[in-house]
């Protein structure tokens, strides 16, 4: 498997939902390197975006079912 961008847009507006996430976690993410995280803050910001994506998905079926 490569790890090449096959849409390089959506590194991007990746990297901006995961620094939402981070914030509304109280975790302050930088730019680039973040690997002086505890497991507890990068757990948080991956649960919370997890979240976020299941509540997104979870909107556009009520959506589409009416």
């Amino acid at each position: 498997m490569s790890n090449k961008n096959v849409v390089p847009e959506a590194k991007e507006a990746l990297n901006k939902f995961k620094m939402q996430a981070a914030s509304e976690v109280g975790v302050n993410l930088k730019n680039g390197y973040n690997g002086d995280l505890t497991s507890k803050q990068a757990g948080s910001v991956g649960g919370q975006m997890v979240k976020k994506m299941v509540e997104s998905y979870e909107n556009s079926i009520k959506n589409t079912n009416g």
